[in-house]
């Protein structure tokens, strides 16, 4: 168990904390003359770890979603939320939801081609 517990913690914090990238940037800058505890270094280095980080996460949940889209094209969905009515329509219709996060970079194109196959 304290295997997974480690694994977890290295997956956590390495891979989607990308703790790694903000010691190269921390040590880029100091390389750089800057120190990391002035005001200066440490908005740059969190400017710049912040921006390479949401580029890189904004660019995996766009591909991921695309990636989606093109085995789940909103006729289809259309097709399976046609064969259920009142609660049971919202019911399902809420479960598809899940499946994307809740922000434009994937919202706005699901409901686009939700309006363009003309989804009721």
């Amino acid at each position: 168990m304290e295997v997974i517990r480690i694994i977890w913690l290295f997956f956590q914090d390495q891979i989607l904390g990308m703790k790694w990238m903000n010691a190269l940037i921390g040590n880029a800058l100091t390389a750089m003359g800057l120190s990391l505890d002035s005001i200066i270094g440490g908005a740059l280095q969190f400017f710049i770890y912040d921006t390479v980080k949401i580029f890189i996460l904004l660019s995996v949940l766009i591909f991921g979603i695309s990636y989606i889209q093109s085995y789940f094209p909103p006729e289809r969905t259309k097709k399976i939320l046609g064969r259920f009515h009142g609660i049971g329509a919202n019911s399902v219709a809420a479960l598809l939801g899940t499946v994307t996060p809740f922000c434009s970079c994937s919202s706005i194109p699901i409901f686009m081609g939700l309006w363009k196959s003309k989804a009721s």
